[in-house]
């Protein structure tokens, strides 16, 4: 980061061995906004945690943050009541639409309860062929295919 105290939110696409879900991280804050379509808790995948929580530890020794004892567990983890996906196959694109729907708003942050202008239970068909469709053209647009 070059300027190491601008906020930022950085998204990672993040597969379980199976499934993908998406974090959202605003490493100024050290906070970590948890996606997943299929309404599991983080903790569901301690591995993961250990990853990012170490990630943010790192980058803030290297922004030379001086922490007490006590405030060095202060990474705040964010269970987002996302929409939820009906079958065992849509994650990926689920989690595509969650980056999306943040990136076309331009927010720093997500609500515990999604963004009101994206709210829903379910994604719908059309909806999530509409992920499928962007991607497929942008994939498309990269030359990827050929």
């Amino acid at each position: 980061m070059d300027n190491k105290d601008a906020e930022k939110l950085f998204f990672i696409p993040f597969n379980t061995g199976g499934h993908w879900l998406l974090l959202a991280i605003n490493p100024i804050r050290e906070i970590v906004y948890y996606l997943d379509s299929l309404g599991n808790d983080w903790t569901t995948y301690p591995d993961m945690k250990v990853l990012i929580d170490t990630v943010l530890q790192a980058f803030r020794a290297q922004r030379d943050i001086q922490t007490s004892r006590r405030g060095a567990n202060s990474i705040t983890w964010i269970k987002v009541a996302c929409p939820q996906q009906r079958n065992q196959i849509d994650c990926g694109y689920f989690m595509l639409r969650f980056m999306r729907d943040t990136l076309a708003l331009g927010r720093l942050k997500i609500p515990i309860d999604y963004f009101e202008e994206f709210k829903c239970a379910f994604y719908t068909k059309d909806q999530v062929d509409e992920i499928k469709e962007e991607w497929c053209q942008f994939m498309i647009e990269l030359n990827v295919c050929s």
